[in-house]
């Protein structure tokens, strides 16, 4: 069984923020996937489904991000899961819009629903580090990350928590370096290269 955990503050207040983009992309798996019914459970909504033929369990802590272990904590305990059978989605300032990179373990980066994470299982699970850039003014990350996508950042985010969806089956199968490739090709396709051209004769 896989853990897949979006990170986001709950409410409508939040629902647009660049710290929800792990709410997001947790979103538009649930639905492409057809997953079953959201409901309440864990200090969460959980809703879950199969992916490559094995059971997942989507969860959005409703602790707000800052506590976000603690939901974490609760589900990986009631059904005995391991970090390595954890993977959260999550926003990274420290990469541009829409990079992907993923990695097990390591800091929380100044993250602190990672750290609350860290502080209830550890942090030998697995992260989706999802970009949403940050603006070049010290001590702005959080007004950042808390402020609305804009209109020019959906050029990015909509191809971006789609193909997140369509890849989805490779996260269940951790194969996470084939993952960042795929979505990495998707979003920025190499330009064909043009084709030889015959050569004129007399």
């Amino acid at each position: 069984m896989l853990l897949l955990v979006g990170l986001g503050n709950p409410g409508s207040k939040y629902a647009g923020n660049r710290h929800n983009i792990g709410f997001l992309a947790v979103d538009s798996i649930v639905r492409r996937h057809g997953f079953g019914a959201w409901r309440k459970r864990f200090q969460g909504e959980t809703s879950e489904g199969t992916l490559a033929g094995e059971r997942i369990l989507a969860l959005k802590p409703l602790t707000y991000m800052n506590e976000s272990g603690r939901a974490v904590g609760e589900a990986m305990r009631f059904y005995n899961l391991t970090p390595d059978d954890v993977v959260v989605l999550h926003d990274e300032i420290d990469l541009p819009p829409a990079k992907v990179r993923v990695k097990t373990g390591g800091g929380s980066a100044g993250n602190n629903g990672i750290r609350s994470i860290d502080a209830h299982i550890g942090n030998g699970y697995h992260r989706v580090r999802l970009g949403v850039g940050k603006l070049d003014v010290k001590g702005m990350a959080h007004i950042h990350v808390l402020g609305d996508f804009s209109k020019a950042d959906k050029l990015w985010l909509e191809p971006l928590i789609d193909t997140l969806a369509d890849n989805a089956d490779l996260l269940a199968k951790r194969d996470f370096a084939t993952f960042q490739n795929r979505v990495h090709l998707t979003l920025n396709p190499e330009p064909e290269k043009p084709k030889p051209g015959k050569k004129e004769t007399d």
